[in-house]
């Protein structure tokens, strides 16, 4: 990955130059601020009154120009729009073919104007992290508040590009037109049946929903995988992907996934029963349970170490801990120990690969696939969440073979082990290993290609959008190493290696995600760990009732992502649903409260259905903005993205079950309030934290 000055320069429209953000100017200013302030020559209310305005007269002059292009985009439209009015009552297939040629051309320069829209808004986001890392403001805050609902917001025009709809609509609606136009002057042994969508109609609707941040089910489904990535990808990139990518490999880590997350919720109906089996009391199932993250916040990061060099090797490594943590746990009842239990679910949790599934789908499936392949592991997440506990909800049995007791409590272990046994002989017989070799040099590709990539424009557009422009390296060089900031071209390419450098790489607005991501996980934890305790205290349900309890509210996972990902999401702003869901979990985390003296089955089913549900809906748009305003450096590297928002939901496990087990020591009867009171904490305080940060998510 190249540094983005460098990168700007080199993919500029050339007669365009004139007309882009001057990112060398402003990042020029922000050193010069830092200098002044540290001689103490300006105050800091100057240096925000200057840079904004230097910052309005760069956004003006791209937006006057913005609104030039597309006046003669509309006039060319029009012009067009008189030719087709004319020849429509008699036009012949020759005709109808150079209006249609007529109107890609203009398609075509469309494209040209939204790859300049978007470089553009990518430098202004950039810009305004940089001044706020620089000087420690929240200056992107104050300056979206500011502009973007003035009703003379220029600002408006970039992010949300305000009529540009209107163009799309005319060619994508007159190309519609004539190709039907044309299926009756073709016979249809010369034409397929199916009507086809023009590919420059494809092309554009995707740079378009590149640029609004527009979403699909399937979009939307796979950010919540957070697999960031990077801003500009390259067509050099994608083909040392291909040759790495082997869809068995990449079928098997999904199944990986889809296994361990069955493991991890196949025990929560039983977790309760089986602990007062062994002498424990009851509430120790939240340690048993949260035992499994204990040890997943520290394999996360051996896991994410070792796919550096292989994603085979810990797979079976994985495999095999899983078999073994598994068949501990069965044998705990029949040797009558707590300890080996919990030492089995600890051995289950070192053997989480998540952060290798993740890691092999962001460095060996191509951008062109990476989206699908996002989407199915988030999907079988899901999936294995709503299978765990229904097949608990099967083994409702009890017999003895060989001495050894299976029963509800045993066999979650038992079918694990040999679920995991089978994984690893089709893994060892199955996996291909992909050349490691080959991703160190993804980086050191040379970026001007004929076509540059950005992840929008099909294959069939042959004409390249932006010609390359001639090495001005004198100029280009000088002004790098001038720059003493820290995005050198160097550092950037190179992945974090550290903790600490993750976290100098994290915003506030990151560091608030972060935070309600760690809110949500811990919510939903409470809820499910603690179900079987609760449940069977006030309600008197059975071991089944629990299971299909927990099964039901998992399957509610994909239906609402569904109608976030392709309705609500396209509707309203990330950050409107961001804040709408957090008020909505902090709601059924207060209707679940034991406030009064008979606590109801409707009121507990209704607010875990809230709690739960508006969780999940936070999660996919958290995760969704975490990964357009995260550093592009943690797209690869053991201390990736992933990784982080992985820690970030662990640690919020642990602490829930931790806290379950210890408000037992209250009793069950306040084990509800004492365990929700944290929760309602959390859950307010992350609200406060995005209202702060609010305007930051523009």
């Amino acid at each position: 990955m190249v540094a983005f000055g460098k990168k700007l320069k080199e993919t500029q429209i050339q007669e365009w130059q004139g007309y882009y953000i001057n990112y060398k100017l402003m990042k020029k200013k922000v050193r010069q601020y830092v200098q002044q302030l540290e001689e103490g020559a300006q105050d800091h209310l100057y240096v925000l009154k200057d840079f904004s305005k230097i910052l309005d007269k760069q956004i003006e002059r791209t937006v006057m120009f913005l609104l030039e292009q597309q006046g003669l985009l509309a006039s060319r439209l029009s012009n067009l729009g008189e030719q087709h009015d004319v020849l429509l009552p008699h036009a012949d297939v020759s005709q109808i073919t150079e209006l249609q040629e007529a109107y890609r051309a203009v398609g075509r320069d469309l494209l040209r104007l939204l790859f300049f829209v978007e470089m553009n808004a990518i430098g202004i986001r950039k810009i305004l992290k940089k001044f706020d890392k620089r000087f420690g403001y929240r200056f992107t805050n104050y300056y979206v508040k500011t502009r973007s609902n003035h009703p003379y917001s220029q600002l408006r025009q970039v992010f949300k590009h305000v009529g540009i709809g209107a163009v799309v609509g005319s060619i994508s609606r007159n190309l519609a037109d004539l190709q039907d136009q044309q299926e009756y002057h073709v016979s249809i042994y010369d034409q397929p049946t199916c009507h086809v969508p023009d590919p420059i109609i494809v092309s554009i609707q995707a740079a378009v929903d590149r640029l609004t941040n527009s979403t699909t089910f399937l979009a939307y489904l796979g950010k919540h995988a957070l697999i960031v990535q990077e801003e500009l990808p390259t067509p050099s990139e994608d083909h040392v992907l291909d040759e790495r990518y082997h869809f068995m490999s990449l079928l098997l880590n999904l199944v990986n996934t889809f296994l361990y997350m069955v493991n991890t919720y196949i025990i929560v109906p039983t977790a309760d029963d089986y602990s007062l089996s062994l002498g424990a009391a009851a509430t120790v199932c939240g340690a048993v349970i949260g035992s499994m993250a204990v040890a997943q916040v520290f394999s996360s990061v051996y896991f994410s170490a070792w796919s550096n060099k292989s994603y085979f090797k810990p797979l079976v490594f994985s495999s095999i801990v899983l078999f073994i943590g598994n068949t501990l746990y069965a044998l705990a009842y029949d040797l009558n120990s707590i300890y080996v239990l919990l030492i089995g679910r600890l051995c289950c949790g070192f053997g989480s690969a998540r952060a290798v599934n993740r890691r092999y789908i962001s460095d060996c499936v191509p951008s062109k696939m990476r989206m699908k392949a996002s989407a199915g592991f988030v999907s079988a997440s899901a999936l294995g969440m709503a299978c765990g506990p229904a097949l608990a909800c099967l083994l409702q049995t009890r017999f003895k073979l060989l001495n050894i007791t299976f029963n509800a409590e045993t066999l979650p272990g038992w079918i694990m082990a040999v679920a995991w046994l089978v994984y690893l002989m089709w893994l060892w017989t199955s996996f291909r290993e992909p050349p490691h070799e080959a991703k160190d040099n993804i980086s050191s590709q040379d970026t001007n290609s004929g076509i540059l990539e950005t992840g929008v424009l099909g294959t069939s557009i042959n004409q390249p959008l932006l010609t390359n422009m001639e090495e001005k390296q004198d100029d280009e060089n000088g002004e790098e190493e001038c720059d003493i900031s820290e995005e050198s071209s160097e550092e950037i390419k190179k992945p974090v290696t550290s903790i600490s450098s993750a976290y100098r790489l994290l915003t506030p607005s990151v560091k608030v995600q972060l935070f309600v991501y760690f809110m949500l996980k811990y919510a939903v934890e409470i809820l499910l760990a603690e179900s079987s305790v609760v449940t069977t205290y006030y309600f008197i349900w059975s071991t089944t009732h629990v299971a299909l309890f927990l099964a039901c509210l998992g399957l509610t996972v994909l239906p609402i992502n569904i109608l976030v990902g392709s309705y609500i999401s396209n509707k309203l702003e990330e950050r409107q649903v961001l804040l709408a869901s957090e008020v909505l979990v902090c709601f059924g985390i207060i209707l679940s409260f034991n406030i009064i003296t008979t606590y109801s089955v409707p009121q507990y089913v209704c607010s875990a259905l809230v709690t739960f549900v508006s969780a999940e809906v936070l999660e996919g748009v958290n995760l969704s903005l975490l990964s357009r305003v995260m550093s592009s450096r943690l797209s690869r590297g053991t201390y990736n993205g992933g990784l982080l928002s992985t820690e970030a939901g662990t640690l919020a496990r642990v602490i829930a079950d931790g806290t379950i087990t210890v408000a037992g020591y209250w009793g069950i009867n306040k084990l509800l309030n004492i365990t929700l009171l944290p929760s309602l904490f959390i859950c307010i305080s992350s609200i406060a934290a995005t209202c702060i940060t609010y305007n930051s998510l523009y």
